[in-house]
Parts: C-alpha cells; sequence; structure tokens
C-alpha cells in the first residue's frame, strides 16, 4: 500500500488510529486496473450501486408495512395512496428488483463469456454464486410480502416443494410455514428475512470485492498482468466509466419507474390473496423462470424417485453445477476471443436460458412440456459434457503477449505476430 499523506489535520489524526483513508486510496484510486476493460465491466459496479437503491427504499418501506395476513394488502395500497412519495419508493423498489437481476445476468454472463472463473479466480466466482443464491432467496421473500394472489399461491407452491426430500422434507416445509399451511407466521418469518438478507448481500459484496482486489480484475483477453504498462489507476478512468454507465442505467430505470411500473408485474398479483380461490396459472417472478421450467420437465417417476423430487433436485443443481465450472471448463484459455468453438456453444447457452425462461412463464402443456425437457437436458449437457470435452479438443488461437500488446500494434489480430501459443489460466 503506498504512503498516504494529507495536510488536514482532522483526516490525519484519524488515519493515525484507523487507516481507513490509505485503504481507499489504494482500492478506490490507485488501484492497477487492466488498461482493456469494456462496458461489461460495468455491470459489477452498477449492480452495487442497485443494491444500494434497494436497501434505501426498503427501509422507508418497511417503515409503512404491516406484516399482517390481515393487512399487509391495504399497507400496500396505503403506501401507494396516502403515504407521501410512497408510490415512487414502490415501484423504485420493485423495479429496482428486476434491474438488479438483470444487471446480475449480465455480470455472470460476461464472467461466462471471458472465463472470470478460471484460476486464481475460482474464490472470487464463488462468492459472486453465493451472492446471486442469496438474492434469490431475498426476491422470492419480497414477493411475498404485497399478499396478492400470486404472492400467496407462490409462496405455498414453492415451500411445499422442499416436503419432496425424503424423512426430514415434511418438517422443513412447517418450519417454513411456522404452522401447516402460508399464514400470518409465514408472513413475519419472510418480512423479517427479506429485511435481513440485504445486508448479507451487501457484506458478501464486500468480500467479493476483497477477492477481486487480491487477485485482480480479468480482461477482454483473459490474460495476466504482466508489465506496469497493462494497467492504469482505477481512478479517474473508471470512476468516469462507471459513473457514465450509471447515468445510462438511471435514465433506463426511471422509464419503467415512471412510465411502466407495471411491465414486470402479474395482474392477479394485485387481487388480494384469497386461499379458497386457486390462480389458473401460477407463475414465479421472470428471473425465476429457467429454474422453474427445469423444476417442471420431470414428469416421471423414476424408480422410488417421484418426479417432485427429481425437479427440485434438477432445480438446486443447476445453480449449484455453475461453483464447479472453473473445474468443468478445463481449458487453459479463458477468453471466448480466443476459443471459437465455445464462443459458438456459449451463444447457444444463452439462447437455451432465453428458452427455459419463456417455458417456465406459459402453462405446462402440450408441446411446451417438451421444448422444456429438450431445453433443461440441454443445459446440463452443456455444462457436464460440453465444457469439459471443449476444453480437451478445442483449437485455440494464438493470444497475444500482452495487454498492451493489441492496442499497441492496431488491435488483436495484429499482434498474432508476438502471440504466444497459450496462455496459463
Amino acid at each position: 500500500m503506498s504512503g498516504f499523506k494529507t495536510n488536514n489535520k482532522v483526516v490525519g489524526w484519524v488515519e493515525e488510529r484507523l487507516p481507513i483513508f490509505s485503504m481507499l486510496q489504494h482500492s478506490a484510486v490507485e488501484y492497477p486496473t487492466p488498461k482493456n476493460l469494456n462496458y461489461f465491466w460495468n455491470f459489477g459496479s452498477l449492480a452495487a450501486f442497485c443494491l444500494v437503491m434497494m436497501i434505501l427504499t426498503g427501509l422507508f418501506l418497511a417503515m409503512q408495512y404491516t406484516p399482517n395476513t390481515a393487512m399487509a394488502f391495504d399497507s400496500v395500497e396505503r403506501i401507494m395512496r396516502d403515504v407521501n412519495y410512497g408510490w415512487l419508493l414502490r415501484y423504485l423498489h420493485m423495479n429496482g428488483a428486476t434491474m438488479f437481476f438483470i444487471l446480475v445476468y449480465i455480470h455472470i454472463l460476461r464472467g461466462l463469456y471471458y472465463g472470470s472463473y478460471k484460476a486464481p479466480r475460482e474464490v472470487l466466482w464463488w462468492i459472486g454464486i453465493i451472492i446471486y443464491l442469496v438474492m434469490m432467496g431475498t426476491a422470492f421473500m419480497g414477493y411475498v410480502l404485497p399478499w396478492g394472489q400470486l404472492s400467496f399461491w407462490g409462496a405455498t407452491v414453492i415451500t411445499n416443494l422442499f416436503s419432496a426430500i425424503p424423512v426430514v422434507g415434511k418438517y422443513v416445509v412447517t418450519l417454513l410455514w411456522g404452522g401447516f399451511s402460508v399464514d400470518n407466521p409465514t408472513l413475519n418469518r419472510f418480512f423479517v428475512l427479506h429485511f435481513l438478507l440485504p445486508f448479507v448481500i451487501f457484506g458478501l459484496v464486500f468480500v467479493h470485492v476483497w477477492a477481486l482486489h487480491t487477485v485482480k480484475s480479468n480482461n477482454p483477453l483473459g490474460i495476466d498482468i504482466k508489465t506496469p504498462q497493462d494497467t492504469i489507476p482505477f481512478h479517474p478512468y473508471y470512476t468516469i466509466k462507471d459513473l457514465f454507465g450509471i447515468g445510462v442505467f438511471l435514465m433506463i430505470y426511471m422509464v419503467f419507474v415512471f412510465w411502466m411500473p407495471g411491465a414486470f408485474a402479474e395482474p392477479a398479483n394485485a387481487i388480494q390473496a384469497n386461499p379458497l380461490v386457486t390462480p389458473a396459472h401460477i407463475v414465479p417472478e421472470w428471473y425465476f423462470l429457467p429454474f422453474y421450467a427445469i423444476l417442471r420437465s420431470f414428469t416421471q417417476d423414476i424408480f422410488f424417485i417421484s418426479a417432485k423430487l427429481q425437479g427440485v433436485i434438477g432445480m438446486f443443481s443447476a445453480i449449484i453445477l455453475l461453483l464447479f465450472l472453473p473445474w468443468l471448463d478445463s481449458s487453459k484459455v479463458r477468453s471466448a476471443k480466443f476459443r471459437p468453438l465455445y464462443k459458438q456453444f456459449f451463444w447457444i447457452f444463452v439462447a437455451d436460458c432465453l428458452v427455459l425462461g419463456y417455458v417456465g412463464g406459459q402453462p405446462a402443456e402440450g408441446v411446451l412440456v417438451r421444448i422444456g425437457q429438450i431445453a433443461a437436458a440441454y443445459y446440463f449437457f452443456h455444462l457436464l459434457v460440453l465444457l469439459p470435452l471443449l476444453g480437451k479438443f478445442e483449437k485455440t488461437k494464438p493470444l497475444p503477449a500482452s495487454i498492451s500488446a493489441p492496442v499497441i500494434r492496431g488491435g488483436g489480430a495484429a499482434a498474432g505476430a508476438t502471440a504466444q501459443p497459450m496462455e496459463k489460466a
């Protein structure tokens, strides 16, 4: 860490006792960052910005919300109609969840494309996937709080999945419910956890950034920093870039908040929960739909394993498998820029996830059931079979000698003259 100097006596006094300013200077100003990062590297900071927005709006909403099944729906209506700017707080929070997941999905896909999960960034990748899992739990519990029809029935369907777990399943469901059905104790549990988990996410983000600064950022070329010429200080180059990204993001975000606040909402959830009336089609929020489609793709019992248990295992395995990507992908080359076959299969994988998302949002009937099964099978085939095989048999393009080489020589193609056959991951 470089020496921190200041003429401000107060700052100097604090620095002697708690070196927070020197830490900030090292981490947010002088931090050596690869000079070739593109705008896909903005999405991590955008997600952190969105997380802060969600926590702040959530705090103010919690002051007005009543976690009681008899009053929850009406308290949300009161926030919308009677609380000063309550409608704005709710629309910021509701659409912020959607924006948060969009940003995180792009962030994950960028990591997949450029091989950011490969050594030495395995722990960094793990922390990111754990953040994603906690996000999913937080979002699910938040979806229940308005106590609309889909809130109630979504909670009933999803929590009931745990009953498929042998021996302990029914006890787990009873613990989640706080009784023998989704009722007031369930709503209280979900409200408390929904309030708490964002702070857990914030702590995990801190650890995520700590891990990032330990192993340094990946870059579009997927090669290691080799000379001081490969890097530039984080400030002002990337702080300005991040601020520009936040400006663009806010314009898109506010379009939904002010002009299309219900674009991602289900109309059925504007009806108060009624345990006696089952909706014709129970569907979770869009960011759960690919995994919901995998859950529903198992339709036949196999020996003593029920279709329900298969679906639960498949749904959770689809996420847990991402933790093993650093070992499933055996290629020594990180970036898809130098992996022609991997690049093609990456986009097929993205298309497959979009198909799963579409199928998950439709009724499970007709040809859609078979399409969902094929898409789910390909999801696992891609991760468990294709990635290991590509790592062994794919012929990769030569890598540049350094991060600076393509810039100095006028692009990646011109850098071939000083290229290396393969970069150790």
